[in-house]
């Protein structure tokens, strides 16, 4: 048996720019109109994150229903369906909207191909908020796929159909979904740029590089975070035994039993502060060395909303 394992970190990992900001929004809106402030579903998918927002005054709920009247409601970073705006705006709500801008994009490209007459494939995972509310920017013919089987199963106009994704797929799921449908339908369109986020892309790409280097790959981050289930989807994959964890309290000595490389990421919605905590724990376990690969340096950084940075 292998007592001190290498410890190689992932690059890049952990909280990506959607996540910052959802997170500030949230902070800074505390700051701004004082506690309590409503957040309809977790702001992200950590329950770290959420537990220490909620104790400086936020409060999370899951309807729009349990927002008192006058209050001041945070959207998730996941985004809503529009009918939850509307609702918003009818009850005169002040409404902090943290929906990541790349998810945005993806709703202002659904709305646009509705109104030009489209059906439209969202290709991603039922029940997801996310998913959820970009369906939800549209009444109609909008068709949700979540595997290539599905596919067969969809009846689209062949001239006039299109397709978008959930930001936070695998790549390489996404990928065979689509030649399944550009397959059925040739003439299907999809979006100009990738609509799975530049961090999701670049924490997959990273894992890889980990798997390729590891013979266990742990990925920090919450049950619910697709994300994170997806780098540890990633990694088993490529046959590398993966383990998703919220925190350090996951690590036994069984965990790591025999790995002599072990691979270190987090999900973009993981804070560095869990990281580090997971690091110290498998220092405890006897990992002797800890490394950083090279990766992608990012440098994305999205605006707050003018209500949170007006002078007030």
């Amino acid at each position: 048996m292998n007592t001190t394992p290498t410890v190689l970190l992932a690059n890049p990992r952990g909280f990506c720019a959607g996540v910052d900001r959802a997170i500030e929004i949230v902070e800074r809106a505390i700051e701004r109109f004082g506690a309590p402030i409503y957040v309809r579903h977790e702001i992200v998918h950590n329950r770290h994150v959420v537990e220490t927002l909620r104790a400086r005054g936020a409060i999370f709920v899951e309807e729009l229903d349990e927002v008192p009247d006058g209050a001041v409601v945070v959207f998730s970073a996941h985004g809503v369906a529009q009918a939850i705006h509307e609702r918003a705006r009818a009850r005169g709500l002040t409404v902090l909207d943290a929906t990541c801008p790349l998810v945005t994009k993806v709703h202002h490209e659904v709305q646009r191909l509705h109104r030009q007459g489209y059906d439209i494939v969202m290709i991603g995972h039922r029940g997801h908020p996310e998913v959820e509310g970009t369906m939800g920017q549209v009444p109609d013919r909008i068709h949700l796929v979540e595997t290539e089987e599905d596919v067969a199963r969809l009846t689209l106009d062949p001239e006039r159909c299109a397709y978008v994704t959930q930001t936070t797929l695998s790549v390489d799921d996404a990928r065979h979904i689509i030649e399944r449908l550009t397959a059925r339908y040739p003439r299907i369109l999809g979006p100009k740029k990738d609509d799975i986020c530049y961090a999701t892309q670049n924490r997959q790409d990273a894992v890889k590089q980990l798997a390729a280097q590891c013979d266990l790959v742990l990925v920090i981050g919450s049950p619910n975070s697709s994300n994170s289930n997806r780098l540890r989807e990633v990694a088993a994959a490529l046959g590398i035994p993966a383990h998703l964890i919220e925190d350090e309290t996951a690590l036994t000595a069984e965990t790591i039993r025999n790995a002599r490389r072990i691979g270190l990421t987090a999900g973009a919605s993981a804070p560095e502060e869990l990281v580090r905590r997971v690091l110290a724990r498998l220092q405890e376990l006897g990992a002797a060395e800890i490394a950083e690969l090279p990766g992608v340096a990012e440098n994305v950084r999205f605006t707050l909303p003018k209500t949170l940075t007006e002078a007030t």
